[in-house]
């Protein structure tokens, strides 16, 4: 596999259930930030494309929001995970090789592997940041629990036993995004000057 473009100043790494907003909330640092400066890396693209290309699949489908990655998912978390077993790392340096910007956001980071291997490859630069939602909210955003997918390790792996840097409640009774974002977009400016300070 390919060495990696450039090492970078700041690794943003994401989690969260499904419907909690982690895109949204992603894509809101992205357009703060813009596609100069930051980057979303998101794990389950190369996931979704190697599982495509070993079943032959359709990959736009995969990684749309439709119910046809709905059929497929209960056996690509089941695939997903013995790739894992085999090399923890696979996944993220697969979405990581062709990252230049300094700011990098890790939009799905699932399992305490994910976070391990962010931990030990930048040490300095990462930070962990939880997106959480009520179950209400992400039933309103369509969400309905299905066995084999909300009870397996890749939506409770980072349930527990991990200090998150931030938490970030996307609620409507919550803080409003935009002030709860506020450090972490002043820490992504800050590691972005020092990146233009090199050059």
């Amino acid at each position: 596999m390919q060495d990696r473009v450039s090492e970078p100043r700041l690794v943003l790494v994401f989690s969260g259930k499904r419907k909690s907003g982690k895109d949204y909330v992603t894509d809101l640092i992205l357009n703060r930030l813009g596609a100069d400066i930051c980057c979303i890396l998101r794990l389950s693209g190369p996931l979704k494309q190697q599982y495509a290309q070993e079943h032959g699949l359709d990959l736009d489908q995969l990684l749309g929001p439709g119910l046809y990655k709905e059929q497929y998912r209960a056996d690509m978390i089941r695939w997903g995970e013995a790739r894992r077993r085999q090399d923890p790392g696979f996944f993220c340096r697969l979405a990581t090789r062709e990252a230049q910007q300094p700011v990098w956001v890790v939009s799905d980071a699932r399992r305490l592997s994910d976070l391990q291997w962010f931990w030990t490859e930048f040490p300095r630069q990462t930070r962990c940041v939880r997106v959480q939602s009520s179950e209400n909210t992400r039933k309103q955003r369509g969400w309905s629990f299905t066995p084999g997918v909300d009870d397996a390790e890749s939506e409770c792996g980072l349930d527990s036993r991990v200090e998150f840097d931030w938490i970030i409640t996307n609620e409507a009774n919550a803080p409003s995004l935009a002030e709860q974002l506020q450090p972490i977009l002043m820490l992504a400016e800050e590691a972005a000057s020092s990146s233009a300070d090199d050059h």
